[in-house]
């Protein structure tokens, strides 16, 4: 299976013996780096170069070339190395030339194991004014390697390169690469260890005026639904060019080289011809890996999200490209006097602005390919869903039974991109939670909050938050999840009831000052208990009778009823209790404890911030989406939660299920 990679994604390695291909539209040279678990380089014995293009486990070109393979083995780098930085750049900066890469065809670089496969791929876009870029970074991760797209380009040439990664005098040893690398490089640079088959299948530049250059471009894979989802998988049917005319050169005694866009391969001429393009798998649910059915599903929607993600980043890494080349384009048009006559700048404005269109139609209907996919696989995943990670209008709610294991996930809602809104990824949150919950009550920025009055909204909020918690509820064994409530002055009688009625809160609702004082109180000493039990290793030592279940505390119409030493305490909580399982789940408006001022910044940055309306708040730095979240929805009129929340009781009290 081949991953495509976005700038910033990383790739586990299973092989540790690497072929890397590079094709670019221009001569580059290509050299790597051994660095240090800082990401420093110790020394100039530690950089392959075309000068000194072998070292201990690393082995690259001797000479600028479009198209190179570098080999790497990984095994036999030194010890001390934690990163390998494979880097490019282009010759003419050494003779005051004025190539960049933004140029230039983006250059395609792919990391395959030692019988060919191609593991990773990655298409560096979005470069500009560079001359030198690190394209690819192998380092080390819990006892195995991984490769991670970095695209990190540089204006200072490999100068500025050779600096950030520590080097001293960088100048002087980047002119000395520069000057290795032969005034007149050859087209293709084959590697003389390669059979002749394998110089055949060697790709080269495309031209400047090729519409297709860009990662997005070629169809990205589709949504893996066999073991393993989140992996990407290849596209299939992807058919050979025609070779680019005028162009040849010699590849020895196998004849001559195809010159073929850097993204496909040109098959030899006696090969078979392609088979039709397959239709996409079916999907499968619980097509994924894992050891229960549990976590096989939630494997696969783990994979259906970062399916999402890559294509919609590739789609818009393929839009944004477009328009870069359309204003370099036009830019160059209104430049060129001579063409100012006889309608030349027309003719040359209607055939960028026709590229651009191509390419963008093209990017959509890759994207509507795998969007159609994922959403196939949605349909069939959606209904197989256990209650914990299923939506409250599933039937499986109806047929609900408190567990006996403990829980692996609890869904908070669903996630979706603008690119295709009604495509919904469940947002599933690993158990027991790392961190506290918010449900915020506030306007913030969502156009859906500010349709609404600031009453509607704060009963919105909490009605949401009884929601999660009973999700929680539902999600553990009998007994092991216990929930306390500060709802100092009851205003949130209503929402409250679905849990004060059925008997699953562990008292009624704390209320005024000294209320939310003797919960915080409780709670504060709780943790203190389990920390120093923990830090000794006398687990065996605690207070009789100490309930062992995990706590919620849900906290309603903060800052109302709490002192400073309730503030400090409820943030203390906020950040030791999840490591001893007290979990905490706000009910607020941040302008509500504006006058705390810059005392509960931390509090809200250590709290998964949810809201009541859609919005589109929730930061993915993986590849920089901004997803949209819905909050979980009872369908209206449902019994539902009541009828859950009653099972819960009647188990946490030993009265059957």
């Amino acid at each position: 299976m081949t991953a495509e990679l976005v700038r910033g994604q990383n790739h586990p390695l299973p092989d540790t013996r690497l072929e890397i291909r590079v094709s670019a539209g221009h001569p580059v040279l290509a050299g790597a780096t051994l660095c240090d678990e800082q990401g420093r380089v110790p020394g100039v014995e530690w950089i392959a170069h075309p000068g000194s293009p072998s070292l201990p486990g690393v082995d690259v070109p001797r000479q600028a070339a479009a198209d190179h393979r570098l080999t790497v083995d990984l095994e036999a780098v030194p010890g001390a190395v934690h990163r390998v930085s494979v880097l490019l750049a282009l010759p003419g900066a050494r003779t005051g030339g004025t190539t960049r890469f933004g140029t230039v065809a983006a250059p395609f670089v792919a990391v395959a194991g030692h019988d060919g496969t191609e593991i990773a791929s990655y298409t560096i876009t979005g470069l500009d004014s560079e001359s030198a870029v690190v394209a690819l970074e192998l380092y080390r991760r819990q006892g195995g390697w991984k490769v991670r797209a970095m695209g990190q380009g540089y204006e200072g040439g490999l100068t500025a390169l050779l600096g950030d990664q520590g080097l001293e005098r960088p100048s002087d040893l980047a002119a000395s690469i520069l000057e290795t690398v032969a005034p007149e490089p050859a087209p293709v640079a084959a590697p003389q260890h390669v059979s002749e088959a394998e110089r055949v299948r060697h790709t080269a530049p495309v031209t400047a005026s090729d519409p297709a250059p860009t990662a997005p471009v070629t169809p990205p894979p589709t949504p893996a639904t066999g073991p393993g989802t989140g992996t990407p998988t290849p596209a299939m049917g992807t058919t050979a060019p025609t070779p680019a005319t005028g162009t040849s050169a010699s590849g020895g005694p196998g004849g001559p080289v195809d010159y073929a866009h850097p993204r496909r391969r040109a098959t030899p001429a006696s090969a078979p011809a392609p088979e039709p393009r397959e239709a996409p798998p079916t999907p499968v649910a619980g097509d994924a890996s894992g050891w229960s059915m549990d976590e096989r599903l939630y494997n696969q929607v783990w994979g259906m999200f970062e399916d999402l993600a890559r294509t919609a980043a590739a789609y818009r890494s393929a839009c944004d490209f477009a328009e870069s080349r359309l204003d370099r384009e036009l830019d160059e048009t209104l430049s060129d006097y001579r063409a100012r006559g006889g309608g030349a700048n027309d003719a040359a404005r209607t055939a960028a602005r026709a590229r651009h269109d191509e390419l963008v139609e093209r990017a959509r209907e890759v994207l509507d390919r795998d969007l159609a996919q994922l959403a196939a696989e949605s349909e069939v995943v959606e209904p197989a869903l256990p209650a914990a990670f299923a939506r409250w209008d599933n039937p499986v709610w109806h047929a609900y039974r408190v567990p006996d294991g403990d829980p692996m996930a609890v869904r908070l809602g669903d996630l979706h991109l603008p690119e295709r809104t009604d495509l919904r990824i469940p947002m599933l949150v690993r158990l027991p939670l790392e961190r506290g919950l918010w449900v915020d009550s506030g306007r913030g920025r969502s156009e859906a909050a500010g349709l609404l009055d600031e009453v509607e909204l704060r009963r919105l909020a909490l009605d949401s938050a009884v929601a999660h918690t009973a999700r929680l509820l539902a999600a553990y064994p009998a007994g092991q999840f216990t929930v306390h409530v500060v709802d100092p002055a009851g205003a949130g009688a209503a929402a409250l009831a679905p849990l004060v009625e059925t008997g699953v809160l562990a008292a009624p609702p704390a209320r005024g000052a000294a209320g939310v004082s003797a919960v915080l109180e409780q709670l504060t000493e709780r943790v203190d208990l389990l920390q120093m039990a923990l830090r000794a290793g006398a687990s065996d030592a605690l207070p009789p009778g100490l309930d062992t279940a995990r706590q919620l505390l849900l906290v309603h119409d903060f800052p109302h009823g709490f002192d400073d030493r309730a503030v400090t305490r409820l943030r203390y909580l906020a950040d030791e209790g999840p490591s001893v399982g007290v979990h905490l789940l706000m009910v607020a408006d941040r302008e509500d404890a504006s006058a705390y001022g810059p005392l509960l910044d931390p509090l809200w940055r250590s709290l998964l911030r949810l809201t009541p309306v859609p919005d589109d708040h929730l930061a993915d730095p993986w590849v920089g989406h901004a997803w949209s979240y819905e909050p979980p929805i009872l369908p209206p009129g449902s019994g539902v939660l009541r009828q859950v929340l009653a099972r819960v009781a009647a188990a946490r009290h030993g009265k059957g299920l």
